[in-house]
C-alpha cells in the first residue's frame, strides 16, 4: 500500500519524532510505500528518508501570545486545517495514496473534520489519539459519533483499554502503544560497576526533581550507586529553573547532570548506557495517555522506578520495576532503597518480565495493529 502521513507538528526531537519514525520504518518493513504530507514551511528535526509533498497554508503557533491575539491565531489554526483536509482529500481522490494516516490528534481534528469534504475520503484514514482523559472523554465520544457513517474514518485511541471510560463506539478503535527501540546503534547490556539511575526528558516543575535530589541523598544503600540527571529545557524559565538546581548540587558525589537536549544516536547512547530508569513524575495525565518514558524503558529492557499513576495497566500485566504511591516522597525514598539495595536478586525477574512487555507492546506489533484497522472491509 501507497502511505501517506499527515504531520503538522514541528518539534525539535522527542517522543513525537521517534513515533513518526516507528510507522514509517514498520509500515515499510511490511512492504508499504510511505511519504509525508506536510504544511508549507514545515521543518521536520528528523530525515525520515521519504518523499516529503507540502500543502498551502502554514502552522500557526500559540508562542508567546495570549488573549485576543491567540484567538485570532485560533482561528487562523482551524481555516488552515480546513485547507489541508481539503488538499488531502483530492490527494485521496486522485488516487496518490492507499490510506492516510495522522499520527498525533485530538477531538478538534476530528471536530474540524466533520465539517470537512475530507469526511468522504475513498481511501482509509487512521486519526491517531495519544490517550482520552476524562473531561475529554464526552467531546470525543461526540465528535466521533458525528463520523460514525463515514467509513473511512477510523480514530484510533492508543490505549490499555477497549473501551473509553465504559463507552464504546463501532468507529473508534482501541490499541496498545509502542515501545521505542534503539534504532542506530547495536544496543548491549551496559557494564557498570556502579547501579546507574537514569532520570530523563524534557525537565519540567511537575516532575519534581528538586524533591527526589532530596530523598535520593538523604537513602541508605547497600551497594554503589550513580544518579544521572538528563534534561531538555523548551522556556527560558524551565532552563533557569535547571541552572539553579544544577548549581546547587555541583560536585554532589552520586550525582551528574547533563542539560541537553538528546536526540537520535545521542539519545539511544544515552538511554542503552544506564541500568534502570527513572519515573518519579506524578500527574493525573499519566493515567490516561501513555509514558513515553515508560516505553523507552520496555524498549530498551530497563526497569524502572515509577508513580502508581503511570500506566497502571501496565504494570498490573508485567513485574518491570516498583512502584511508589503517587506524589508520596517518603514512600519514594523507602521504594528508592529496597529497590537498590535489592536490584541483584530481582535482576532476572525484572529481566523476563521486560522481554514479555517488549513482545507486547513491540513496534513491530504496533504496525500490524494499524495495518489491520487500514484494510479493514465494510459489507
Amino acid at each position: 500500500m501507497r502511505i501517506g502521513i499527515f504531520e503538522n507538528i514541528m518539534t525539535p526531537g522527542g517522543h513525537e519524532v521517534d513515533f513518526d519514525r516507528i510507522i514509517v520504518e514498520e509500515m515499510q518493513k511490511r512492504g508499504h510505500e510511505v511519504c509525508f504530507y506536510v504544511p508549507e514551511g514545515f521543518q521536520f528535526s528528523f530525515d525520515y528518508h521519504v518523499p516529503v509533498h507540502e500543502l498551502k497554508g502554514k502552522v500557526v503557533s500559540y508562542s508567546g501570545v495570549t488573549g485576543l491575539r491567540k484567538l485570532a491565531r485560533t482561528v487562523k489554526r482551524e481555516w488552515n486545517r480546513m485547507g489541508w483536509y481539503r488538499q488531502l482529500y483530492e490527494v485521496a481522490v486522485r488516487g496518490e495514496v492507499d490510506a492516510l494516516i495522522v499520527p498525533t490528534s485530538t477531538y478538534r481534528y476530528l471536530r474540524a473534520l466533520a465539517k470537512s469534504r475530507l469526511r468522504k475520503s475513498p481511501v482509509p484514514i487512521i486519526f491517531i489519539l495519544h490517550g482520552i482523559n476524562l473531561g475529554e472523554a464526552p467531546k470525543f465520544l461526540r465528535e466521533a459519533d458525528k463520523l460514525a457513517g463515514c467509513r473511512n474514518i477510523r480514530p484510533t485511541v492508543l490505549t490499555f483499554s477497549d473501551d473509553i471510560f465504559g463507552e464504546k463506539r463501532s468507529n473508534i478503535r482501541t490499541i496498545y502503544p509502542p515501545t521505542f527501540i534503539p534504532r542506530d546503534i547495536e544496543a548491549t547490556p551496559p557494564q557498570n560497576e556502579v547501579l546507574t539511575i537514569g532520570f530523563f526528558g524534557q525537565y519540567r516543575r511537575e516532575k519534581r526533581l528538586e524533591d527526589f535530589l532530596k530523598i535520593y541523598l538523604q537513602g541508605h544503600y547497600t551497594r554503589p550507586v550513580k544518579l544521572l540527571v538528563q534534561g531538555a529545557t523548551m522556556h527560558p524559565e524551565d532552563a533557569e529553573d535547571f541552572e539553579r538546581i544544577i548549581k546547587k548540587y555541583k560536585g554532589t558525589e552520586g550525582i551528574e547532570f547533563l542539560h541537553k537536549g538528546l536526540i537520535g544516536k545521542e539519545w539511544q547512547q544515552a538511554i542503552a548506557g544506564i541500568d534502570v530508569l527513572l519515573l518519579p513524575y506524578s500527574a493525573p495525565r499519566y493515567r490516561y495517555h501513555w509514558g513515553g518514558m515508560l516505553f523507552t524503558a520496555i524498549g530498551y529492557q530497563k526497569p524502572v522506578i515509577a508513580s502508581d499513576d503511570m500506566n497502571p495497566e501496565v504494570f498490573d500485566s508485567f513485574h518491570i520495576g516498583e512502584l511508589f504511591k503517587s506524589g508520596d516522597m517518603e514512600a519514594l525514598q523507602s521504594v528508592l532503597e529496597q529497590f537498590i539495595n535489592n536490584y541483584e536478586a530481582q535482576r532476572s525477574v525484572y529481566a523476563d518480565e521486560l522481554k514479555k512487555a517488549a513482545d507486547e507492546f513491540s513496534p513491530q506489533a504496533f504496525a500490524g495493529r494499524i495495518e489491520k484497522i487500514m484494510m479493514e472491509k465494510y459489507e
